[in-house]
């Protein structure tokens, strides 16, 4: 049985039925926030076991194409661009399943040009499409507190708006579609650099004999402070490299970004030298750690 909305009272928007495709790190979080917010949530992952903690809160699984159908607002926060692309223009996919009148909003980090492709074959179909990639990580999905960039139309921006609220503390509207991605781009530029940088830092601290955790007391609330010195160093120093945000996907999305940044005329120093040290660490087994497991490569 599939979620559709009955009682009397409901806002406009939490009369609205979502659909979630991709329940892994962040997306559990995201749902799970939708639920608790009143929002009917149908959800379809590729492993129904991984989302029976969400079923027992509410939510529906359901086959992609029959999630299509019966929600108003699509959310897509999967892998990789292949994913994107499978579930939204595969035979069961989104743009031949979903009805008229429907939003697709993919807030997986994906290309640009493939979130202008999305936008393009939706609107030829009367769907409306946005890309609303997130910042922030397995912390800010489970604190609601993500950074989501977002591309397409304003005013399709606007009425989904309280569902991102629900999500995101941190929501701005970029421009046309594709503006999203490319946002999450400059913020991936501006992460690969920086996460060089506090490795760099808090083994230069060990090194010349310092308490790192002394250390980022003192260096955190300065000129030197960044989300990731805040949130992932004390992970490195206590050792803790689980995944809040794989390497895998980090290295995809630098691949995207190196793209897109040659298709605009920008030279990624910085952005390259990132993307070569994570290789490293990826053939070295750390593909499904976290981004900080970095540090690793230091030690």
């Amino acid at each position: 049985m599939l979620y559709e909305p009955k009682e009397k009272g409901m806002t406009t928007m939490t009369a609205k039925v979502i659909g979630f495709i991709g329940t892994g790190v962040m997306g559990k979080s995201m749902v799970s926030h939708l639920l608790n917010s009143g929002y009917a949530v149908n959800i379809y992952t590729r492993t129904r076991e991984k989302a029976e903690d969400l079923l027992q809160q509410g939510a529906v699984w359901c086959e992609c194409a029959q999630l299509a159908a019966k929600s108003d607002i699509i959310v897509t926060m999967v892998g990789y661009p292949h994913d994107v692309e499978e579930v939204y223009f595969g035979e069961s996919g989104l743009i031949k399943n979903c009805k008229k009148g429907s939003v697709l909003i993919d807030m997986t980090t994906s290309s640009p040009k493939l979130a202008v492709r999305i936008y393009a074959e939706a609107g030829e179909l009367g769907i409306d499409a946005l890309d609303a990639p997130v910042s922030g990580g397995d912390i800010g999905a489970r604190q609601a507190t993500l950074s989501i960039m977002v591309g397409g139309e304003k005013k399709v921006f606007d009425d989904v708006l309280p569902l991102f609220q629900v999500m995101g503390k941190n929501i701005v509207y970029q421009g046309k579609a594709g503006s999203g991605q490319h946002c999450k781009m400059a913020n991936q530029i501006a992460i690969a650099s920086t996460m060089m940088g506090v490795c760099e830092s808090i083994r230069y601290a060990e090194k010349a004999g310092l308490d790192p955790q002394t250390v980022l007391q003192s260096i955190e609330a300065g000129a030197a402070g960044s989300w990731s010195l805040s949130n992932l160093a004390p992970r490195m120093i206590s050792g803790d490299f689980e995944p809040g945000f794989f390497v895998k996907h980090f290295i995809k999305d630098m691949g995207i970004a190196l793209e897109s940044a040659e298709n605009i005329g920008l030279t990624a120093h910085g952005l390259t030298l990132a993307r070569s040290l994570y290789e490293k660490l990826a053939q070295e087994g750390g593909e499904n750690m976290g981004t900080q497991a970095l540090y690793t490569l230091y030690k």
